[in-house]
């Protein structure tokens, strides 16, 4: 019998998935309904799963950086630093600094773009067209800043071991100091589009909700962490590159629900574009954008793990090296597997109508998911 109606009806299986374009990929739930009240969730992941990890091991350092662009393939540049940043911490390289402003400009550009697609593909599913069509126009800006920089719209091999792979082309620093003040003005005007509309406020104002004891307690990271009101980012509280050099917030909020972790989402925007400008102010006219490294690249015996603020959280990389051109052991802490895992707790109770918004607020990349 339905508790909330006192109808009495049967529980119905469901299953939503694996292709489905509100799953965001290749992800499967087997969802318990009673009435329209989810009783129980059991995600189905695997899909995709390339074996990321053991391929790795049979490839040497440089080898490795193009597999990472295919983890979080929305985030690729991430995934790039996240790895070489590792392999130079092991060998104790010290980075030129045209390098190290190439790469943030770079990241935080990424994390707009990431957090763009994201807005889109979330309003999609709750039903609205327009914001979809409006963040493509402004994320394809910045896909176009990569491909002139790398040569590659998605996947964009860019960062080496020691540095990156090109400088920037001629003109590419003036047209991302243009981009930056313009993204200002279009972040206004999704709040006027979107931010105050009844309806979008309806689906996720309450729905969703991880307390901030379990956002620590299940290990989550990035948006959801701050959305729970812990103030935690790798860029602020354990810096890495440059990032101590530059003047942003943290945006936290406390009531922890998909409402919660939209506003994170643009007030990060905000803030990434904020590290931009300065980067660009900041950034040396010229100099090396690569490190003076041996041919072949062999990191020293040992193991080392290091970790970045990357769009959906802390990912990070273990490599235990024995000295070889190729790591003995490599493991890659990816934060949307980690931040999936309290989806079970989340969906229990919750209407089979708010089934999607709460998905699709946590933010997942199945490549990154299965690895």
């Amino acid at each position: 019998m339905s508790q909330s109606t006192g109808i009495r009806t049967e529980e119905m299986l469901l299953n939503v998935g694996p292709q489905h374009p509100s799953t965001h990929g290749v992800f499967r739930m087997i969802v318990k309904i009673d009435g329209e009240t989810i009783t129980e969730c059991i995600p189905i992941i695997g899909y995709l799963h390339r074996g990321t990890e053991k391929l790795a091991e049979n490839l040497n350092y440089t080898q490795i950086i193009p597999y990472t662009d295919r983890m979080d393939y929305i985030a690729a540049m991430s995934n790039n630093y996240m790895m070489v940043h590792t392999v130079e911490t092991m060998m104790g390289l010290e980075i030129p600094e045209r390098a190290e402003y190439l790469r943030v400009i770079v990241l935080e550009l990424q994390r707009v773009a990431s957090h763009l697609l994201w807005f889109g593909t979330y309003l999609l599913d709750l039903g609205a067209l327009s914001p979809l069509l409006y963040a493509f126009v402004d994320r394809e800006k910045i896909l176009s800043f990569f491909t002139e920089i790398s040569g590659a719209r998605l996947t964009y091999n860019y960062m080496r071991v020691g540095g990156v792979k090109w400088d920037a082309p001629e003109g590419w620093l003036e047209k991302v100091d243009e981009f930056v003040p313009y993204m200002r003005k279009q972040l206004q005007d999704y709040h006027g589009l979107v931010t105050g509309n009844e309806v979008f406020e309806n689906r996720v104002k309450g729905v969703g909700i991880i307390t901030r004891e379990e956002a620590i307690a299940y290990s989550m990271s990035g948006v959801q962490l701050r959305a729970s009101g812990v103030k935690w980012d790798l860029r602020k509280d354990q810096p890495y590159s440059i990032y101590d050099r530059f003047d942003f917030e943290v945006p936290t909020e406390t009531a922890g629900d998909c409402f919660a972790r939209y506003m994170i989402r643009f007030r990060e925007m905000v803030e990434s574009l904020n590290i931009i400008e300065q980067a660009l102010k900041q950034m040396p006219d010229s100099g090396e954008i690569i490190a003076k490294v041996p041919r072949i690249i062999k990191a020293p015996q040992g193991e080392a793990f290091t970790r970045v603020e990357a769009p959906r959280g802390e990912i990070g990389c273990y490599i235990a090296s024995n000295g070889k051109d190729k790591p003995y052991r490599i493991k890659f802490r990816r934060p949307s597997f980690a931040n999936l895992q309290i989806l079970p707790k989340l969906m229990q109770g919750q209407n089979i109508a708010d089934m999607v918004a709460i998905l699709g607020s946590i933010d997942i990349v199945l490549g990154e998911v299965d690895g």
